[in-house]
């Protein structure tokens, strides 16, 4: 039976490189003549024309690193605030990476709970009833995150479907916004912090999907903005994949990403989204050069986090 976890952590192998592209466009990220030529296709359909452009752009990054990068992250929210056409862009963007044997995870945050979280996790992972007899797998993603903060009720339909499936999911444990503490830091009557209270939670729930490789297919956000909380994390969740946000553009350096892998080096995959895209803007290369600029920023971040695991800062 196919288990996302497994798969996730053999691909991180196979490419030595613990790293997940987010690719979360918005139109000051993409190069002027691709926005033109876009605009020449559909000179009276905005919408498409801004999907053509969004696609193309995408397209480009996963060509560029798809034999270097094991996973690619599609952020919902990018997508929608351009409409039914660039939401057709992201499921493309979805089936195109997978062909080039990326594994893509969406970020959507979902957040419910009973029919309503089955519905979701259908949409996301799993495969809708329809007319005529058919079935079908309307989104494909491998995997997705999820705000577990509604406790088992709004995670359990994602469980369900991620061992059905061969999927996976992250729940949303120690995030790396700087509010994240008002809530998550919040000591209870135990001494334990609320995300701690979380973790264990988390790390209960996926016992059932562990795989072969030792991790489980229910893994975990932890922002590598809380290093320090990071560590104490993975005491608490030792077989828990960790997706890890705040690398880059987000203020954390590859020490501070890597402190909630093991001991082996293992565990963890950390996003880079803002840098990967701009990266032909910050290196002051040619906009047609972008794809080729993602490939060099891309490298550049396996070289740091491997270098980072090698010469651990935090235990």
């Amino acid at each position: 039976m196919k288990n996302f976890a497994d798969n996730l952590v053999r691909k991180i192998a196979e490419l030595d490189n613990p790293t997940v592209i987010g690719l979360d466009p918005k139109l000051d990220y993409i190069p002027e003549y691709i926005r033109e030529y876009a605009e020449q296709l559909f000179p009276e359909e905005a919408a498409k024309a801004t999907a053509k452009a969004i696609w193309l752009f995408n397209k480009e990054i996963i060509d560029l690193t798809c034999d270097i990068v094991p996973a690619l992250k599609l952020q919902y929210a990018y997508y929608e605030m351009y409409g039914v056409e660039a939401i057709k862009t992201m499921l493309l963007t979805t089936r195109y990476a997978q062909k080039k044997g990326m594994l893509v995870i969406a970020d959507c945050k979902r957040n419910d709970i009973g029919s309503t979280a089955t519905a979701y996790a259908e949409a996301v992972l799993g495969n809708t009833d329809i007319l005529l007899g058919e079935n079908m797998e309307m989104s494909g993603f491998d995997c997705c995150t999820v705000n577990c903060y509604l406790g088992i009720d709004g995670v359990k339909p994602f469980i369900d479907v991620a061992k059905r499936d061969g999927k996976g999911i992250f729940c949303l444990v120690r995030t790396s916004n700087p509010s994240a503490g008002d809530f998550q830091d919040q000591e209870l009557a135990d001494g334990k912090k609320l995300y701690e209270i979380v973790a264990g939670k988390v790390s209960v729930w996926g016992e059932e999907l562990i795989g072969e490789e030792g991790f489980s297919s229910v893994g975990a956000v932890v922002g590598a903005t809380w290093p320090e909380q990071a560590v104490e994390l993975r005491k608490l969740m030792p077989r828990t994949f960790m997706l890890i946000p705040g690398y880059g553009a987000q203020g954390a350096g590859a020490d501070a990403a890597v402190a909630g892998f093991t001991a082996d080096g293992k565990g963890g995959i950390v996003n880079s989204s803002r840098a990967i895209m701009t990266a032909w803007k910050a290196r002051g290369m040619d906009p047609k050069d972008f794809g080729k600029a993602a490939r060099l920023e891309a490298l550049d971040m396996k070289e740091n986090l491997n270098g980072a695991l090698k010469n651990r800062k935090y235990v």
